[in-house]
């Protein structure tokens, strides 16, 4: 067997094991990103969705703390919190007292008592005269959401509690419950810790959860609140 011939032999043999190696590198799954869901987004509503019920506005203790999306809480800019809108959502709210407007940017989870769905910034309540009553009928509409929104999950809070050993007990039966359920602490004057339940990919299947948690748990304050990453 000549020399020239064992040269191509073993460079042929190099090109192919070559190749192998290429094919299984690229075969290794790459993982997520940590802390990340792989469950897909949820969508965010469309422009020119509506909701009414109740707004209210927070100012102090608040003011200079972080948002739950981590931008420190200014209660002089036009800023506000709602429960499931992606955070940088804009939306214009609609005092239906008086018909008086204001376009606020959603950075913050709240409010986190039943029947009200959005709260607002002092500067956003004094621009629609909402300060001296503190609570008010609107219309919640959204201008724009976010291009590519956080991705997030959606729970029930069933309940808010002072003390840790209750929010602990509250916890342990919801997680036995309906698998799973978390506390999260709120900061304030006192601080609370709420009872999230469940996990689901859509805010519809949460509300599904919600009307069960009313019944068999007999909570009927329970809503629907963005699990945020």
């Amino acid at each position: 067997m000549s020399r020239a011939y064992l040269a191509c032999l073993l460079a042929g043999v190099l090109i192919i094991a070559g190749c192998g190696r290429k094919k299984t590198r690229a075969s290794i799954p790459v993982p997520a990103p940590r802390g990340r869901s792989s469950r897909a987004q949820a969508p965010a509503p469309p422009p020119g969705t509506i909701e009414r019920g109740l707004a209210s506005w927070y100012g102090r203790p608040y003011h200079g703390r972080p948002a739950a999306d981590g931008e420190i809480y200014d209660m002089e800019t036009l800023v506000a919190a709602h429960r499931t809108l992606p955070f940088q959502t804009m939306v214009r709210v609609r005092n239906m007292s008086n018909d008086k407007t204001v376009d606020v940017r959603i950075i913050d989870r709240g409010p986190f008592i039943s029947g009200r769905i959005i709260d607002l910034s002092h500067a956003a309540a004094v621009q629609i005269g909402l300060v001296g009553p503190g609570v008010g009928p609107v219309e919640v509409t959204v201008l724009g959401a976010p291009v590519n929104p956080e991705v997030s999950l959606f729970a029930v809070q069933v309940g808010a509690f002072r003390e840790k050993a209750n929010a602990d007990r509250a916890e342990q039966n919801m997680l036995a419950a309906y698998g799973a359920a978390k506390a999260v602490l709120r900061q304030g004057d006192p601080p609370m810790w709420r009872i999230l339940a469940g996990s689901e990919v859509s805010e519809e299947a949460a509300e599904a959860l919600a009307q069960r948690i009313r019944t068999e748990q007999r909570e009927p304050q329970a809503f629907v609140v963005r699990l945020d990453p």
